[in-house]
């Protein structure tokens, strides 16, 4: 049976990133929110839609607190691996309007636009497009910028650079396109992938690859 997108409300845990095991599934949760971040000027002179404004600047979050050590001063605490995979529960055709409103959720709580990766694993997202109109080395000079989100395709995927937050929108019914996308946005995502799709599709691949 189809499943139909859920509108769970995104929340973070103030605990930080939660581990996700390579066996075990990934079960559909409500979407993260992660805190306010510092806001991203705007690229000049470049047309396209609007971005929304993150809120004012808070303290730095990914800061791992200190505990003591038996034998001396107090030394950081070793960071959980991997990041925190959160799955969002939408059809191939409602993948990337899922991503979309992740994404929105996510600077209207305050997250930098350059923290933010976006991949499909169908087409390619129209600001992709858009930005790609302009000449690859003006597409991949954005990312270095790292002061917008970036977006990308499955085949662009591994050329991608590391950002805290990857959204994954599962939005063909290439299942190869799938395998090859999701490995390498669980590498590329630093501390929260989202991932919006099929579940027992995302669980399949991620089961087997991540």
């Amino acid at each position: 049976m189809p499943l139909l997108p859920e509108e769970p409300q995104i929340h973070e845990s103030a605990q930080g990133p939660v581990a996700t095991p390579a066996s075990s599934r990934v079960a559909p949760t409500p979407r993260p929110v992660p805190g306010p971040r510092p806001a991203a000027p705007v690229r000049p002179g470049r047309p396209g839609p609007p971005r929304p404004a993150p809120p004012a600047q808070r303290a730095p979050r990914d800061v791992v607190p200190a505990t003591p050590s038996p034998s001396g001063p107090a030394v950081p605490a070793a960071p959980a691996a991997g990041p925190q995979i959160q799955l969002i529960p939408a059809s191939a055709e409602g993948a990337l309007d899922a991503a979309e409103e992740a994404l929105d959720l996510l600077l209207d709580s305050g997250r930098a636009p350059g923290e933010v990766l976006v991949l499909t694993t169908g087409a390619r997202h129209p600001w992709a497009e858009h930005e790609l109109s302009f000449g690859e080395a003006s597409y991949w000079a954005q990312q270095d910028a790292g002061d917008d989100v970036f977006y990308a395709d499955g085949a662009m995927a591994a050329r991608a650079a590391t950002r805290p937050v990857v959204i994954v929108a599962v939005n063909g019914d290439d299942d190869a396109a799938a395998a090859t996308a999701l490995p390498v946005a669980h590498q590329r995502a630093g501390t929260l992938l989202i991932v919006c799709g099929d579940p027992q599709r995302v669980n399949a691949v991620l089961g087997a690859g991540v």
